[in-house]
Order: structure tokens, then C-alpha cells, then sequence
């Protein structure tokens, strides 16, 4: 009011602290501005509202209270103007800094851009310029405490620069959050446009990539697996809802999520319990149940971190109760079980699976057993392992190695998964007719466990304690329907099946079974009464008709240039008769029957073998090139190989040149070498029981297989002689009725012997 009343000049200056309502002249900066009031407001509260216009600065040199306010005496400095040429290129500076400031920064006044760029003067230029950056009190007081225009231009272009800086770097970080901001909401708007459309479509609303981290969390994974699902539920968030990868990333996040990473059945340890079981289900197979125990005990002694599966491999003919005996095992020992078929598997992918970049790609068959299983340690029959296939597709069998390797199973990658899976905890069991059509590293990893065949007591027991029973149920009857008694099932085993297994008498049974439930429907359709049908030797015969072998196959007669041979075929071990004739010709040797090349080469050795040794046989030593000798394996559609037919056809080219007959009633088995002796073979056991199915007597074997007469039963062994040889000569002298000794001094020129009539029902083997 006072300034108003006098001149309308007032000392502007900034406090120091401006939270001081009532401030003493010390609390007031020493330099101000000496401004004109150009227009004065009184406002209601009380208040004034002026307008000033700053004229120049000054610094205050004494303040005193006057009629309660302060006057002030300034004083204004002189400074030294600085060159035109400085203060040009320096306003030239600014006017550049400010513009391009104004461009960043739309809250400058226009006007005052506008005035500044036209003012000529360089201190209305920095001091306009100062008055419209956004800078604090402290910053703007130091401009106003620097007198001399160039430093306060410098430091224009300091402050200028400085906020040009920072409103970059903010308008940066704004971009790039806004542009977050931006997906973040279209993703938000697009995901709830979709939910509004499930909901239309009465479709329940779940957050698909939430349930599934939770049950990434729930499965308890290992490391490696739980980050590769992490990964790609990640990957699934930004994929498109319609895309076809998607379908793929999801079926493999399925397949991660449902093996059985942790889980295990719980296993039973009363050894006593699965003796009990094991003996309940199958009748014999003694060393089959001795070794579940074995591995049973184990269990329980040892612990829980050496523990291992087991790899057994059983070998033996169809019908001989191989898959049934890995039920078995699972059931004895607690676990789940699974069965897998390899019988033509060629392609290495159905048991490594296939890679994801393949359009339908799916895990393995081993994989797909253990996510079948649900456990980690169930027991994985795998049936039929002689008989996969190699082709260029891949040799499954040598993808099998790292699944049955018990030190390399813990770390089983499939291709589908691309990561370990254990394993080791598994307890697999294999089965195969054969073994010599599985690679020998294959075999080195199993356990053989040999089935091979029963007799007919074994045959007649399990009938009585299994068969009979399952197929009456089966077929619907009731024991007071139908029964069975010993000699009814031993036709049927005798006259009607000729086998190693159980199968085929099993399909007989059931045969028994449905014409006893044909007539049972027809007298109750009739209203009469049925009695109880026996199944006798008559009651076999009646119901189905001539037999199709007989009891007896060896014939009362011995021939000349007819052997019994013995072998064993992926059915079990079977007779083989081996025929020869000889004619007038030119020392040629003619085999026939569909023998492969094992077993020419067999009969070459065996004719080498005796024109070496004619004189002891009493043969001419030209024999060989006034007759030529036929050797023929009778059934010649069957393909017939194998190294343990050597002295059955030595014997029978010796008896058809010498004219000595061969006994029927003795079968041989047994490799032939140049020099005479005879070697050791394989399959006994099959072979001594095809035998004694046969009604043979008398049977040779090479001295060295002696060993394997451990495994016949003793029933078998008091039915039948076993002689035990290591040269041909002892062969001839067992085999042939007459001894070789009984012609010497006689020289045969070998004239041709003609082929000799043999009779079917005196031929053994199966017809």
C-alpha cells in the first residue's frame, strides 16, 4: 500500500525458507528484483492480487521496519558487458536450446517463445527465457544472483540442456510403458472378449495356463522336466488361442504332466504270500518261481536306494504259459502290470517315440506303457521279442539295449519328452520263442529263463487244476454238468494235440465244453432232464471223431535208409524223419525238404566223413561215383535248418549203403565233423520231450550235452535210454540193428537199394 501510494516501485527478493510465515530481514535472499506494480487486486479474504513488471536487479545493502514493513536500500551493480561476438553466439545458443525445449515441452507459453526468439536485447532474452524453464526456486534465484549476462547465458544452457535431457529420457520411459500398457490392454480386452464369448456359448470360464502351472507344482517334477513344462506353459500364454501349435505345445505339457514321475505301487514283501499266489496260478515251472522269490528277498534286504528292477527273459515254445507268468509276478509282488507286443515292431520310433517337429509325433511304447501303468515301478511284459523287424525305418531291437540295460535305464530319454525318465524301478519281462533271432548285446542284458515244455502228467495236472475248471465257467456250464476224468483228458492229450504248450489242449477242452452246453440248452428248450456227461476215452472219440495222432508213432519194423531225427522249431521240439536212396548215377548227392544251408551242410560232411572211412564200413572205394544218393526230410513245405542233424543223416546215408536197417524205436540228435565226432547241440529238454510224445524208446545225445540231463524230469528219464556218445562209429553201433563188424571181409560195390514203402501211422512227426 505504501508502494502504491508513493512511486508503485517494490523490492521483490525470495525467502529462504518459505515455510516462515513471518520471515525477518535475515531470512530473505540479499538479492532481488526492483520490480513496477502495474495493476492491484483487493481480494474478499483480504488478500491483495498485484500485477508487476521487474525493471532491473539489485542487492539489498540494508533493510529496516517501517510503519510494519520492510524497506529496503539496493543497490544496483554495474558489470562489464561481455564482447557483441559472445553474447551473439550465445544467444544463439539459447534461442536454439530454448526452441527445441519448446518442442519437447508443450506447457512453454507460445507468446513467450515467441518473445524471446524477437528480443534483441541479451539480458530480456535470458531473463524471459529463465522466467519459462521449469526449474526450482533455487536454481532460478542462482540465475538471478548472476549479474554478468554471458555466465548467466552458460548457465541457461546448462539448465537447458539438463531438462532437454530429462524430458528425453522421460518421454522414453513413457514409450515404453505405454506401449506395455497398450499390449497389456489389448490382451486384456481381446481375453475378455473371449471370455464374454464362452460364456454365450455356455462354455465354463477357467484360466487354462493357471490350472496348468498348478498342476506343474502339484506333480512334483524333477528339475529338468518341471522347467521344460514351465517353459512351455510360458510359451502357451502367447500363442494364439486358434493356432495349430498350440493343439501341439498343450498334447506335450499333457504328456509331461501325466507320467508317473513319483508315484510307486505300493509293493508286497510276504515272500510266503507270493509263493502262495505264484503257485495258485501255474502248475511247475519250478526255476520261474524260484527266481520271483529270489527277487523278492532281495528287495527286502537291501535298500531303498540300491534298488533295481530285474530284466527276465523267458524262452520257450507257445502254449507253455510265458505271459501268463508275468501276470503273475505283478500280482505276487504288489505292482501294476502292463503288457507291450513287439511282434513286428520295425520301426525304432514305437519304442524311442517320435520328435516333436513331426506332425502327429506321440511319445514311445515304453512311455506310453508307464503313463498306462501309472506307477513307476510296475512290471512291462514285453511279448514277442524275437520277433521285431529291422528295416530302414530303424532296428528296434538295438533301441530295446539302453531300455533293458539295468545300469543305463535310469536316464531313458525319449525323443518325444526330451528328457530322463527313470526307469530302473521298472521290472521287465520279456518273452520269445526263439532266441537266436535276438542280437546277442540284447541277450546280454536279460536274465534267459528257459520254459521248455511239459509231459503229459504236467499237461494232465494243469488240465485238472486250471483248464478244466476256467473253460466250464467260461462256457457256462456247472460241474454237475460235465466232467472230466484223468483218462478222458489223457485221450485228449494223446490223440488230439501234439505240443509243448497247453494251448491247443486247452482249445480241445473248450471244445468238450461246447457240445456238452449245446446239448444242456437243447434239453432245457425240451424240458427234459440231463444227467452229468463224462468225458472218457469213448465220450472224447465220439464228440471229435477220428483221432488226429496216434498214441504210438515208433513202428514194430526197422527200414533200411530211415532215421529218426530230433529238433527244435519255434513251437518246441519236434521228430524229423530223414530218408535216403541211392541210384545209379554219378556220385551226385541231392537233398531235398526245404533244408537250409546249416543242414546241407551238415549232410555234405556226413557223405565226406564216410567215403573216408569206407573200408571200415565195408564200402568199395569208387562207391561214390556208381551211385548218386538222395537225402530227403519228409514235409518239405516246412523250411527246416539247425547244426544238430549231422549223425541223423550220417546214419541214414551208412544204413541205405550198407543195407542195414535203422531201429525205429531210437531217435538222435547231434552234430557230425569231418573226423567223426559228434558235437554238442542245443535244446535238449525240448527235444528229449518230443521224444517221449513220440513214443520213442531209445535216445543219443553228444557225451557232452550230459549236463543238460538235469532239466529232464525224472518221469521222462526212467521212460526212456539215453545213450550218451562222442564218435559216429559208437552212433552206428547203437543205431543200426546189425553191427558193422558182421560184414567185414565183404566188400558192397553199393548197389542202388530202392526206395522202401513207409507207411504214415509208422512215420513220426506231426501230420
Amino acid at each position: 500500500e505504501k508502494a502504491l501510494q508513493s512511486d508503485k516501485k517494490i523490492y521483490l527478493a525470495t525467502q529462504k525458507d518459505a515455510s516462515q510465515d513471518v520471515p525477518n530481514s535475515e531470512d530473505v535472499h540479499k538479492v532481488g528484483t526492483v520490480a513496477k506494480i502495474v495493476q492491484s487486486l483487493k481480494l474478499p479474504d483480504g488478500n491483495i492480487k498485484v500485477l508487476v513488471e521487474g525493471l532491473h536487479r539489485a542487492r539489498t545493502v540494508r533493510v529496516q521496519e517501517l510503519d510494519g514493513h520492510f524497506q529496503a536500500e539496493v543497490r544496483v551493480d554495474s558489470v562489464d558487458k561481455p564482447s557483441p561476438a559472445k553474447i551473439s553466439l550465445l544467444a544463439k545458443r539459447v534461442n536454439a536450446l530454448f526452441e527445441e525445449l519448446s518442442k519437447l515441452n508443450p506447457n512453454i507459453n507460445y507468446e513467450a517463445i515467441i518473445q524471446a526468439t524477437r528480443a534483441t536485447d541479451t539480458e530480456r532474452l535470458s531473463d524471459t527465457i529463465a522466467t519459462n524453464l521449469t526449474i526450482g526456486v533455487d536454481e532460478k534465484q542462482l540465475l538471478l544472483e548472476t549479474f554478468d549476462p554471458a555466465k548467466r547465458m552458460e548457465r541457461i544452457c546448462e539448465f537447458i540442456e539438463l531438462e532437454i535431457e530429462k524430458i528425453k529420457m522421460d518421454k522414453s520411459i513413457q514409450g515404453r510403458v505405454r506401449q506395455k500398457m497398450e499390449k497389456a490392454q489389448r490382451e486384456y480386452y481381446l481375453n475378455e472378449k473371449v471370455k464374454a464369448i464362452r460364456t454365450e456359448l455356455g462354455q465354463e470360464e477357467k484360466d487354462e495356463t493357471e490350472e496348468l502351472k498348478k498342476q506343474a507344482e502339484e506333480a512334483k517334477l524333477p528339475k529338468e522336466a518341471h522347467q521344460k513344462v514351465m517353459g512351455e506353459i510360458k510359451r502357451l500364454e502367447q500363442m494364439p488361442p486358434m493356432s495349430a501349435e498350440r493343439t501341439v505345445s498343450r498334447t506335450y505339457i499333457d504328456w509331461l504332466l501325466a507320467m508317473p514321475w513319483n508315484k510307486k505301487s505300493r509293493e508286497i514283501k510276504d515272500i510266503r504270500r507270493a509263493e502262495r499266489i505264484l503257485e495258485e496260478d501255474h502248475y511247475g515251472l519250478e526255476k520261474v518261481k524260484e527266481r520271483i522269490l529270489e527277487f523278492l528277498a532281495v528287495r527286502q534286504l537291501s535298500s531303498n536306494k540300491t534298488r533295481q528292477g530285474s530284466i527276465l527273459c523267458f524262452v520257450g515254445p507257445p502254449g507253455v504259459g510265458k505271459t501268463s507268468v508275468g501276470r503273475s509276478i505283478a500280482r505276487a509282488t504288489g505292482r501294476k502290470f502292463v503288457r507291450l507286443s513287439l511282434g513286428g515292431v520295425r520301426d525304432e520310433a514305437e519304442v524311442r517315440g517320435h520328435r516333436r517337429t513331426y506332425i502327429g509325433a506321440l511319445p514311445g511304447q515304453i512311455i506310453q506303457m508307464m503313463k498306462k501303468a501309472g506307477t513307476k515301478n510296475p512290471v512291462l511284459l514285453m511279448d514277442e521279442v524275437d520277433k521285431m523287424g529291422v528295416d530302414f525305418r530303424g532296428d528296434p531291437a538295438s533301441a530295446l539295449m539302453e531300455v533293458l540295460d539295468p545300469e543305463h535305464n535310469q536316464t531313458f530319454v525319449d525323443h518325444y519328452l526330451d528328457t530322463e525318465f527313470d526307469l530302473s524301478n521298472v521290472m521287465f519281462v520279456c518273452t520269445a520263442n526263439v532266441l537266436h533271432t535276438i542280437p546277442l548285446a540284447l541277450q546280454d542284458r536279460m536274465e534267459i529263463i528257459r520254459i521248455s515244455g511239459y509231459t503229459e502228467l504236467e499237461k494232465l495236472n494243469i488240465a485238472q487244476q486250471y483248464l478244466v475248471k476256467k473253460q466250464i465257467a467260461l462256457q457256462g456250464l456247472k460241474s454237475l454238468h460235465i466232467d472230466f476224468p484223468d483218462e478222458g483228458i489223457l485221450e485228449i492229450i494223446r490223440s488230439y494235440t501234439r505240443e509243448s504248450g497247453v494251448r491247443n489242449l486247452e482249445r480241445e477242452i473248450a471244445n468238450a465244453c461246447r457240445k456238452v452246453a449245446r446239448k444242456v440248452v437243447v434239453a432245457k428248450t425240451k424240458k427234459e432232464a440231463i444227467g452229468q456227461t463224462l468225458i472218457d476215452p469213448e465220450t472224447v472219440r465220439d464228440l471229435f471223431g477220428a483221432q488226429k495222432f496216434q498214441k504210438q508213432v515208433a513202428a514194430k519194423s526197422s527200414e533200411v535208409g530211415l532215421a529218426t531225427g530230433l529238433a527244435v522249431t519255434e513251437v518246441g521240439g519236434e521228430v524229423l524223419m530223414a530218408e535216403a536212396t541211392t541210384m545209379v548215377g554219378k556220385g551226385e548227392l541231392t537233398l531235398t525238404g526245404n533244408l537250409g544251408d546249416v543242414m546241407q551242410e551238415s549232410a555234405k560232411t556226413a557223405l565226406s566223413f564216410i567215403r573216408s572211412c569206407s573200408d571200415k564200413y565195408g564200402l568199395s572205394e569208387d562207391f561214390h561215383k556208381l551211385l548218386d544218393i538222395h537225402v530227403h526230410i519228409p514235409e518239405g513245405a516246412i523250411p527246416k535248418d539247425g547244426p544238430s542233424a549231422g549223425i541223423t543223416m550220417a546214419t541214414t546215408i551208412v544204413s541205405v549203403l550198407t543195407g542195414i536197417p535203422v531201429r525205429r524205436d531210437l531217435a538222435m540228435t547231434g552234430e557230425i565233423t569231418l573226423r567223426g565226432k559228434v558235437l554238442t547241440i542245443g535244446g535238449v529238454k525240448e527235444k528229449i520231450l518230443a521224444a517221449h510224445r513220440a513214443g520213442v524208446k531209445e535216445v543219443i545225445l553228444p557225451k557232452d550235452n550230459q549236463k543238460n540231463l538235469e532239466e529232464i524230469p525224472e518221469l521222462v528219464q526212467k521212460d526212456l535210454k539215453i545213450h550218451l556218445v562222442e564218435t559216429m562209429e559208437e552212433v552206428l553201433e547203437i543205431a543200426l540193428e546189425r553191427s558193422l563188424g558182421q560184414i567185414d571181409g565183404e566188400k558192397f560195390v553199393g548197389e542202388p537199394q530202392p526206395p522202401h514203402e513207409i507207411k504214415e501211422r509208422d512215420r513220426p512227426g506231426i501230420h
